[in-house]
């Protein structure tokens, strides 16, 4: 997210944290794949699943908060 803040505009800032919540619902994705096949117990990934289902909810916030903010 280093890069949304160098930004050129807000519609650039909200594109660049879009890509970022692409990610982390990619990351989202691998975590409950692993999970499910049991590759990595569930207990340890469990706080990772839930702590990047909390930063895309963040992410998703501020992207919300930028296009609001933009009209």
């Amino acid at each position: 997210m280093e890069e949304a803040q160098a930004a050129e505009s807000r519609a650039d800032f909200a594109h660049k944290y879009t890509i970022a919540l692409k990610e982390a619902r990619e990351a989202i994705y691998w975590l409950k794949l692993i999970s499910e096949s049991e590759l990595v117990p569930k207990t340890k990934l469990a706080p990772l699943l839930k702590e990047t289902e909390e930063l895309a909810a963040i992410i998703g916030k501020i992207i919300s908060n930028t296009k609001r903010r933009s009209r």
